[in-house]
């Protein structure tokens, strides 16, 4: 998941010769005052807010709380709260490494959340986003709306297959969605597989989701689903080339869709009908180029699910409608 503002480069103003986080953060007090130096400090630094926050009120309240082990949704409860001498090092070192080295707080940190749900991250793996977790938790697919629900009853759903798992988010969100499902997830890097082992053992989700080697569907051995979900790369190459630093702590072959960033996903509507069963379908993210993707598959009869956020990013397509 890309937001809109992604590829509106802010002028990438350094920070002051003088700035020193590590030194400045000994002169404040409380948490609050923290929050306000954090604001100033990744504002003048132009730093980026793209993974899992707009803002850089909100990635410095998220960088603060995580990195006191306190409640990431819970700033107010202890803003006036003091800090100890360890705690104002520790916040001075990560906060030097986000606008010095342009390092995304989920990596500082070793933690993100997606949908309510705490995940592991790191660089062997992209930091959790993806709209399809909200379409996940939607009537489209929580089973609550009787008409407009594109997948059948919730504990009909037996096999989930979570393609390009990266760390293994969707694939544990799907398991906790569709609680009688197999969950396959499949990646083809070995980094992102034990990433997405130490989330899947967090959860005690072994016994039902298995992870797989492979490069998209060549090592599933013709097995089917009920159900496909993938985020694959799909940043076109211009992008990339342009990507604001942060991105580029993440592993490249997680975000590159070649050309036009469409080069995975013409793979995967290629060959996805084989692993689907009859009554299932597939739910794929593939950011704001709705139009350049309709223009490639002119006959293919894509229906666009927005988020709150989202407009025409995720795409669902029943198995009788795939190529």
């Amino acid at each position: 998941m890309f937001p809109c503002c992604l590829f509106r480069m802010n002028a990438m103003t350094s920070v002051p010769a003088s700035a020193d986080p590590s030194r400045e953060i000994s002169e404040l007090s409380t948490l609050r005052d923290v929050l306000r130096y954090s604001v100033s400090l990744m504002t003048g630094a132009g730093v980026h807010h793209g993974h899992g926050a707009t803002s850089a009120r909100d990635e410095a309240a998220f960088l603060i709380l995580e990195t006191l082990n306190l409640p990431v949704d819970d700033f107010n409860t202890f803003a006036d709260a003091r800090l100890t001498l360890r705690e104002r090092v520790l916040l001075g070192e990560r906060l030097k490494q986000r606008v010095e080295q342009r390092m995304p707080a989920a990596y500082l940190t070793g933690r993100t959340y997606l949908h309510g749900f705490s995940f592991r991250s790191d660089p062997r793996a992209i930091i959790p986003r993806s709209y399809i977790a909200d379409l996940l938790a939607s009537p489209f697919f929580s089973g609550e709306a009787e008409e407009g629900s594109l997948i059948g009853p919730k504990d009909e759903v037996k096999a989930v297959l979570d393609l390009c798992t990266g760390g293994g988010s969707l694939a544990i969100l799907a398991a906790h969605s569709f609680p009688y499902a197999e969950i396959t997830a499949v990646d083809l890097s070995p980094e992102a597989l034990a990433l997405a082992a130490e989330n899947v053992g967090d959860y005690g989700l072994e016994d039902r989701i298995s992870l797989v080697k492979s490069d998209l569907f060549s090592g599933l051995k013709g097995k089917t689903f009920d159900l496909i979900l993938t985020n694959p790369p799909y940043v076109d190459a211009e992008t990339m080339a342009m990507l604001p630093p942060e991105f580029c702590h993440e592993p490249v072959m997680a975000l590159a869709g070649g050309a036009d960033g469409f080069d995975l996903v013409r793979k995967i509507l290629a060959q996805a009908r084989a692993h689907l069963k009859p009554d299932g379908g597939i739910l794929c993210e593939i950011g704001t180029d709705r139009h350049l993707l309709e223009t490639i598959m002119p006959e293919t009869p894509f229906l666009w699910l927005d988020t709150e956020d989202s407009d025409g990013e995720v795409f669902w397509l029943r198995q009788a409608d795939l190529p």
